[in-house]
């Protein structure tokens, strides 16, 4: 598909994701890359704004000799998925009022 990601959206699916589990960067990108055709480096830049404004935090872990940082969702960053969360369910109703789709009644 290609449609522009924007990223309030992949804002949200990081966080999403985070919510689940605490992950390393690489297990977050294959995750948000199943659902999202983005690159590998996308991610990271998103992990950094999100860490800047208190969403975040992180913690490394060793593995094989070496250390993977993971990222875990705080207070802040549920409180700005949920919002996140809410406008989707706004924008996607009125999107569908225009362009169709689920609530469409006019089949």
């Amino acid at each position: 598909m290609a449609i522009q990601i924007p990223t309030r959206l992949l804002d949200g699916a990081v966080l999403a994701f985070l919510k689940q589990d605490d992950l390393y960067g690489y297990a977050l990108t294959q995750n948000v890359q199943k659902i999202f055709d983005i690159s590998e480096s996308t991610i990271y830049p998103v992990l950094r704004r999100l860490k800047k404004n208190n969403c975040l935090t992180t913690y490394d872990e060793p593995y094989q000799g070496r250390n993977r940082r993971y990222y875990h969702i705080t207070d802040d960053g549920i409180t700005l998925l949920k919002t996140i969360q809410d406008e989707w369910l706004d924008f996607s109703a009125r999107v569908n009022q225009v362009l169709g789709g689920q609530n469409d009644q006019s089949n």
